[in-house]
Formats: C-alpha cells, sequence, structure tokens
C-alpha cells in the first residue's frame, strides 16, 4: 500500500502527505471504517481457516466404514468417527449409533447433524455480509456531512470565500466515500469466497451422507 500522496506543487517542491493526514481529514466515519475493516479480515481468516480445517478428508474413511459395518464392527467404526474430527465423521457417527432404526430415521439423525455442522461453519459470516453493505453506505454517508460541511463554510464566509477553507468538508466528501467502497468491496469478495466454500462442503456432506445411506442398503456378503 502507498504510504504517502505527492501533491506536486510546482517549482517550490512537493508536498507529502500521508494516508494517516487522509484518514484525519476523513473524520470519525473513518474510525468506523477501519474497524469494520478490522473485522473483515479476521472474521475471513478464521472462518477460512475453520472451513478449510472441516473440508480436510481422509481418502480412505468412507471404505474403512463399509468394511466395519459389513463385517459387523460397528463399534470400531464408531471408534474411527471418534478420531476423525471433523463434520463428516460426526454425522457418519450420528448415522453408526441409530444403525438398528428404519433407515428414514437413520437419513433424518444424519440430515440434522450435517445442517448443524453447516451452521457453525456459517458462524459470523453475517457479520462481513452487513460490513460489506454498511461499509459503502457509511461511506456515502460522510460524502453527504462532508459537502453539508464544506457549504456550510461557504455560507459563513461570505464574499470571503477561499479553497483552503472549504478543503475540510470536500476532504471527508471523498476520503470517506473511497474508503467506504474499499472496505466494501474487500468484505464482499470475501464473504462470497467462505460461501463458496461452505456450499463445497455442503456438497461433500450430501455426497458422504448418500454414500453411508447406500452402505446401509447394501445386502450383507
Amino acid at each position: 500500500m502507498l504510504t504517502s500522496i505527492l501533491l506536486q506543487t510546482g517549482q517550490s517542491g512537493q508536498l507529502t502527505m500521508s494516508v494517516w493526514d487522509l484518514a484525519v481529514k476523513g473524520g470519525w466515519i473513518m474510525i468506523v471504517l477501519a474497524v469494520f475493516s478490522i473485522i473483515a479480515v479476521y472474521i475471513f481468516i478464521e472462518r477460512y481457516l475453520t472451513i478449510s480445517n472441516a473440508s480436510k478428508e481422509d481418502n480412505n474413511f468412507m471404505n474403512h466404514i463399509r468394511d466395519f459395518i459389513h463385517d459387523g464392527k460397528i463399534t470400531a467404526a464408531i471408534a474411527l468417527c471418534h478420531k476423525t474430527n471433523n463434520p463428516i465423521a460426526r454425522m457418519i457417527e450420528k448415522g453408526l449409533l441409530r444403525i438398528g432404526k428404519p433407515l428414514n430415521d437413520i437419513n433424518t439423525a444424519i440430515e440434522t447433524v450435517g445442517k448443524l455442522e453447516v451452521s457453525k461453519l456459517e458462524k459470523n459470516i453475517a457479520i462481513l455480509a452487513t460490513v460489506a453493505g454498511a461499509a459503502p453506505m457509511l461511506g456515502f454517508l460522510g460524502t453527504v456531512t462532508g459537502m453539508v460541511k464544506a457549504f456550510y463554510d461557504m455560507s459563513m464566509a461570505g464574499n470571503n470565500i477561499d479553497i483552503a477553507l472549504l478543503s475540510s468538508g470536500i476532504y471527508q466528501a471523498m476520503i470517506t466515500t473511497v474508503a467506504g467502497l474499499i472496505v466494501g468491496i474487500i468484505a464482499y469478495i470475501c464473504y462470497n469466497i467462505l460461501v463458496a466454500r461452505v456450499e463445497n462442503l455442503v456438497f461433500k456432506l450430501e455426497a458422504r451422507a448418500t454414500e453411508f445411506m447406500d452402505v446401509l442398503n447394501e445386502p450383507a456378503s
């Protein structure tokens, strides 16, 4: 990120304005936007890592479960699920604990656990969506308040209007708009990345649930 903006001043040299100076000129709205950006980054990193860990799966897991079921080793299958810490294992474990009951009851129990696991993974993602929508609106609020301030300064100056007098309101109007859009765009992209990863995991859960039910429907060898 650029740490300063250089404003040309002709033969007299260069005037350097830091990002901090711009943020200060943006007013209190910049503080709120900064908090929003921190929240968005934290939620994205925390949820991304959580979903990534939940998506990890042993390719032989379902094969082991199938073998245990066919051999009548339900306790061993449950123990394997205990050792495998992911949503798929917890979902299959619930199905194993229901073996002996009607298949519809087993399927319902599996679906319930799957929904609970997805709900856990979606924790705080709605906050990220809120940041994505609220940040640009906050930026536009800064634009309106900045322009109101600029026009108020004009009215109070009378005939002695000076561009320096109006700069504070104009700075706030422009800076908050840019900052709000930047925070909103980043939060929106992060939100969609997380939603896509959750959807991929949902498809995987559905596939494993179907695979498990197929195993229960297979004739014993």
